[in-house]
């Protein structure tokens, strides 16, 4: 709860409870999808059976994508 007042709803006007129910939710799956996690060893919660990204080399791109408006960016390798 307190990651997600200090990275989005502390920072984001909500003008009602729909839009607080759309901020969370989108934090929530930014959460447990993308976002790295130390204790799981930089993996989200969502992706600990998946196999691991492969090495960066000057080859690779890097697409961000923006979530809550730009509040959130998320970064995905692409071969």
């Amino acid at each position: 709860m307190g990651s997600c007042r200090r990275e989005a709803t502390g920072r984001i006007l909500i003008t009602g409870g729909r839009h607080l129910r759309l901020v969370v939710d989108e934090y929530a799956h930014h959460y447990n999808d993308h976002r790295p996690h130390r204790s799981l060893g930089q993996r989200s919660p969502d992706c600990l059976h998946a196999p691991p990204q492969p090495a960066k080399d000057e080859q690779t791109r890097i697409i961000r994508h923006d979530r809550l408006g730009g509040l959130i960016h998320e970064y995905t390798q692409v071969a």
